[in-house]
């Protein structure tokens, strides 16, 4: 699971993420990646704040069932990439519809994908 201190919650965080960073679409899902600004505006004094991730998932994608489902797979895959993303960066993972049927394997080939492409990486 992906721990507190690693999750974006603050609507201001997602539209800072969605609005002035970088995106990268694949046919699962959509990465926004805002890597500049490694500050949380949040915290306390002008401390480094941890590479940060969020996750929307409409109802286009399923029922509740199936959206928490998705939301759980798409935190787990995160938390084990959260370390190759530079410190301070917002990530908004959007799960677009037909990841509701998708197997976690699946979902994550386009996570990784689109994240070597917003890293600097090729892969299309």
């Amino acid at each position: 699971m992906l721990s507190p201190d690693h999750r974006l919650r603050r609507r201001e965080d997602f539209a800072n993420a969605v609005r002035r960073g970088r995106r990268a679409g694949r046919p699962l899902l959509v990465v926004h990646l805002r890597t500049s600004g490694a500050t949380d505006p949040h915290e306390p004094g002008e401390s480094a704040s941890p590479t940060r991730a969020g996750f929307v998932v409409s109802k286009a994608v399923g029922g509740a069932v199936v959206r928490n489902k998705v939301k759980r797979r798409l935190r787990h895959l995160m938390r084990d990439r959260l370390s190759a993303l530079p410190t301070g960066s917002l990530v908004v993972v959007r799960a677009l519809p037909g990841s509701g049927d998708a197997g976690a394997d699946e979902l994550a080939r386009d996570l990784d994908a689109a994240l070597a492409r917003l890293l600097g990486g090729v892969a299309r």
